[in-house]
């Protein structure tokens, strides 16, 4: 499967294909302790090369990955973001992820995206059942999830500690 993401213009963000330009940008938001606080393993930056390289072979193996999540209005880079199709369960899914620099919390940016993003994949690869897990603490990814329509589908541990998982999407 092949599909091809454009980029995407939303009232105040630019959604476009993560490039090997960004890829510094990428590791110091993946690796900044600030938005690693629900994770109990944060990557290091190893991990997070290695991260960042699957990502970009994803984009030119099957047209859309995780995107660069731009702040329109000034330029910045503010975070990534976006669906990878991955496994969960033996299943294929859309997974629903987004980091943010920590000076763009708060302005709604994560629902902004995702609307973007899951609306092109509603349109684009209907098939797949999108999903997102958060950890049980993370109090505003779990607002997230609410405000886009997601149900929760179960809880287990995920990445070593207690997760919702939720679905929006074919079962």
């Amino acid at each position: 499967m092949t599909v091809e993401f454009p980029e995407i213009r939303t009232g105040r963000l630019t959604l476009r294909r993560l490039t090997e330009d960004d890829r510094e940008t990428v590791v110091e938001i993946q690796t900044d302790p600030r938005t690693n606080r629900h994770n109990p393993t944060p990557p290091d930056r190893v991990e997070s090369l290695a991260k960042f390289d699957s990502w970009l072979a994803d984009w030119a193996e099957l047209g859309f990955c995780y995107v660069a999540v731009v702040e329109t209005a000034t330029g910045s880079f503010a975070g990534v973001g976006g669906l990878q199709l991955r496994q969960f369960d033996g299943e294929e899914i859309l997974n629903l992820y987004y980091r943010f620099r920590p000076e763009f919390w708060g302005r709604g940016y994560a629902t902004e995206m995702a609307s973007a993003v899951i609306a092109w994949a509603d349109r684009t690869v209907p098939r797949y059942p999108v999903q997102i897990s958060v950890s049980l603490s993370n109090t505003p990814s779990l607002r997230v999830a609410g405000r886009l329509g997601f149900q929760p589908y179960r809880d287990s541990v995920h990445d070593g500690v207690p997760s919702r998982h939720f679905r929006r999407g074919p079962a």
